[in-house]
């Protein structure tokens, strides 16, 4: 497709799922071996905010959720209402957000279901963007979004929607899988053209 924009929010997403499972490798780790259930938890958080910053002191990505729970047995971690926030210095934020996450193997692969949404806002002369889904699969060591489920892009007043999306950000080919019907907003003539009558003799 000729807009842009459909590709951008994925590569935003990865790029703040990269954030995450990086965070997640460092901080949830079990202090020590102890002798426990695989199902039992080693490591849990209720209503955490993570923030990795920037050599300069600005935020670089934050993560939040109501409660964060890691899984020893299967080195997963499961999250109640994750929100996720990628921040550029020369865009609008990114955040993500969904009812429930699961990231296995220390976020080799990244669940996320339930009222996903990815939203970058307005700023400047930019639009605001958003994917809405039901479901979505991230793997970041592959630079792959992906979902089987109904998918809806959002660019102003432009929309996409499609059954199934397959993002590469490593390839930047973005791929909608079948049924795909959209409306494109149809941009705005030049204003400062005067009209005839409005010309001077």
């Amino acid at each position: 497709m000729k807009e842009r924009w459909v590709g951008y929010l994925p590569a935003l997403l990865l790029a703040a799922l990269a954030g995450l499972t990086y965070w997640l490798d460092q901080k949830v780790q079990p202090q020590e071996a102890h002798e426990s259930s695989p199902q039992d938890p080693d490591f849990l958080a209720e209503d955490f905010l993570a923030t990795r910053m920037n050599l300069d002191g600005s935020p670089r990505y934050s993560v939040k959720a109501r409660k964060l729970v890691h899984y020893p047995g299967d080195n997963s971690t499961a999250l109640d209402f994750p929100e996720i926030t990628h921040f550029d210095p020369d865009t609008a934020p990114v955040t993500m957000r969904a009812d429930h996450g699961l990231l296995s193997n220390n976020g080799e692969d990244a669940y996320f279901t339930g009222n996903v949404l990815v939203r970058r806002h307005a700023y400047r002369d930019q639009k605001e963007m958003s994917l809405r889904t039901s479901y979505l699969h991230v793997i970041p060591d592959q630079d792959l979004a992906k979902t089987d489920r109904e998918v809806t892009l959002t660019s102003g007043n432009s929309v996409v929607k499609s059954r199934g999306l397959e993002f590469n950000n490593a390839t930047r080919s973005l791929k909608l899988l079948s049924q795909v019907r959209g409306t494109f907003e149809t941009p705005p003539k030049d204003t400062d053209v005067p009209l005839p009558w409005e010309r001077r003799r």
